[in-house]
């Protein structure tokens, strides 16, 4: 049943009345004080209406807090959710387009401690809030200082139900998994996930065991040797690295090659895995379907 034009309007009307609400709420806002993952005390007369964000899991997170009308413009890679893709786009997170992000009046600019352009955008006037979660830890604390930068309340939520769907993930796979060694591709180089990464610590809730030891980092490069010497009993890669996996030299003896138990993620799926964000639930859903759908059916637990 379509609704009456007299139902039509009322919702407009509801909308615009909560829009109002909103700006209002903002504009009597107490001022807000943080402290970003650079150390920087940052100072802002009131919650910003005007975001510019460059990093793909910070424009999820400030999204995923109820938050995306306020973004004005994104890095290039940021896809997710729908409702951003129309947005201007100002180069690479690294290195934007300096002129652009300042042609877009931003009240604060969202980056990774990595960029380059925090320097420069700051003698420019522009306040920067730099956050590069890298953990769970990460994550969380990520979601709470936005919070406070954005004056979300409880935005602690957002983490506890990403936790609890990671949980939900672990307990859907059956006893046979546990154990598994797997190796994580994030990209080529290659470029593998290490135990104290974020995909790295999904996998170990998982309950299966990474070939890559904590001393090697969070995503070491290796040398393709020593995923030979591994042996992984599967291997999870996106779709971006996975060309020519089994010419690399020694690679069609590895166990999970011989016995095809490699999950070749998609693009779209592999933006999904390698954003420390709040999509990491959907992560870790993906993850577990790989195990269900190619780990060996009895593995061996090599000492």
């Amino acid at each position: 049943m379509k609704p009456t034009p007299v139902a039509r309007i009322l919702t407009v009307l509801a909308i615009l009345v909560a829009l109002v609400l909103a700006m209002a709420t903002l504009a009597n806002a107490q001022p807000v004080q943080l402290t970003d993952d650079r150390g920087r005390h940052i100072t802002l007369a009131k919650p910003p209406l005007r975001i510019v964000s460059l990093l793909p899991s910070l424009t999820e997170s400030v999204c995923a807090l109820g938050q995306c009308q306020r973004l004005v413009g994104v890095d290039r890679y940021s896809n997710w959710p729908d409702s951003i893709v129309s947005l201007p786009r100002v180069g690479g997170g690294i290195d934007p387009s300096i002129e652009a992000v300042v042609a877009l009046r931003p009240d604060v600019v969202l980056m990774a401690t990595s960029s380059r352009a925090a320097a420069r955008l700051e003698s420019l006037g522009l306040t920067v809030v730099a956050l590069e979660p890298k953990t769970h830890a990460d994550v969380q604390r990520v979601l709470g200082t936005l919070g406070q930068l954005l004056a979300v309340p409880d935005a602690q939520q957002v983490w506890r139900t990403i936790d609890a769907s990671v949980s939900a993930a672990a307990q859907s796979l059956p006893a046979t998994v546990r154990g598994t060694r797997v190796y994580y591709e994030v990209s080529r180089g290659p470029y593998g996930a290490g135990t104290h990464s974020f995909i790295g610590e999904t996998l170990a809730r998982l309950g299966v065991q990474n070939i890559l030891p904590a001393k090697l980092g969070p995503f070491p490069k290796l040398n393709p040797e020593y995923v030979v010497r591994a042996n992984p009993d599967l291997i999870m890669v996106g779709a971006r690295s996975a060309a020519g996996l089994t010419e690399r030299p020694g690679w069609a003896g590895i166990r999970a090659v011989r016995e095809r138990r490699v999950c070749e993620f998609g693009v779209v799926d592999t933006d999904v895995l390698i954003r420390p964000g709040p999509r990491m639930a959907e992560a870790a859903r993906l993850m577990a379907q790989c195990l269900v759908d190619k780990a060996p059916p009895a593995t061996v637990v090599r000492r």
